[in-house]
């Protein structure tokens, strides 16, 4: 991996990692396009969030958000399909990935323009194959105006992201209608810990929150109850006694 260039492509900043030689704009740093007055206040908030931090991102997070990576055998991939993850952050998820030997077309989405700056060196750092990179919010997303895509994802997933997302219902919804129809949306998130000892569970959610994440049970209920509404199959499993779950929601 050795260059990133921008363009502008609707209302999101662009980061279009690829493995061709690097740019004008590429070497003198970053380059994107103005972020709307919508996207603002949440994305100058993930910014601030993460200025600092994206740093060690990646070292500190690997003890407690567990089941990433079982999240990631479940994604499906060949040389055609398309996967996007929303909050992609570092971009750990989509160079592992794109690591495999049939990837097919990798996207990632964020909020945070600082974190995608750390996705794009790490990506080029990597040493992998093309994987586009965009600003924006998540209940916003959009495959034709963000990623110039025609028609949908084959696979679109969210790791520790919608329990982190104010606008997590929309975020959902953009999802499944930005799917192709049997395309699946694969969610890794926490759960109530409930099968864990009591004041293991109490002493882990207060330690969690100094970090700013912790269990959202209405978006637990949420995909639990859109799949009961007919418009997608939707299953649940438990990762280290019901720390985590992973839910596969199958677009009908």
């Amino acid at each position: 991996m050795t260059g990133q260039s921008g363009r502008e492509s609707g209302a999101s900043d662009t980061f279009d990692t690829t493995a061709t030689a690097p740019s004008s704009a590429m070497q003198q740093g970053a380059s994107s396009s103005p972020r709307t007055e919508s996207q603002d206040d949440p994305a100058r908030a993930m910014d601030r969030m993460y200025r600092m931090t994206r740093h060690i991102y990646d070292v500190t997070r690997r003890y407690y958000l567990l089941g990433r990576d079982r999240m990631l055998e479940r994604v499906a991939t060949d040389d055609g399909s398309a996967t996007l993850e929303v909050g992609c952050g570092t971009a750990r998820n989509l160079i592992k990935l794109a690591k495999r030997p049939h990837c097919g077309n990798l996207y990632g989405l964020d909020a945070s323009h600082e974190m995608l700056e750390t996705a794009a060196a790490s990506i080029r750092k990597a040493g992998v194959g093309e994987i586009t990179l965009r600003q924006g919010l998540a209940e916003q997303l959009d495959a034709r105006t963000m990623f110039d895509r025609e028609e949908g994802f084959d696979t679109i997933f969210f790791s520790y992201c919608l329990s982190m997302v104010p606008a997590w219902e929309g975020a959902i919804e953009a999802a499944l209608a930005n799917l192709k129809p049997g395309g699946q949306m694969v969610i890794v998130d926490f759960w109530d810990q409930a099968d864990l000892p009591g004041w293991f569970a109490a002493g882990l959610k207060k330690w969690l929150a100094l970090f700013h994440v912790f269990y959202r049970p209405d978006v637990h209920t949420a995909l639990a109850t859109l799949g009961t509404s007919g418009r997608a199959e939707v299953t649940f499993e438990s990762v280290s006694k019901r720390y985590a779950y992973i839910a596969i929601v199958r677009k009908k």
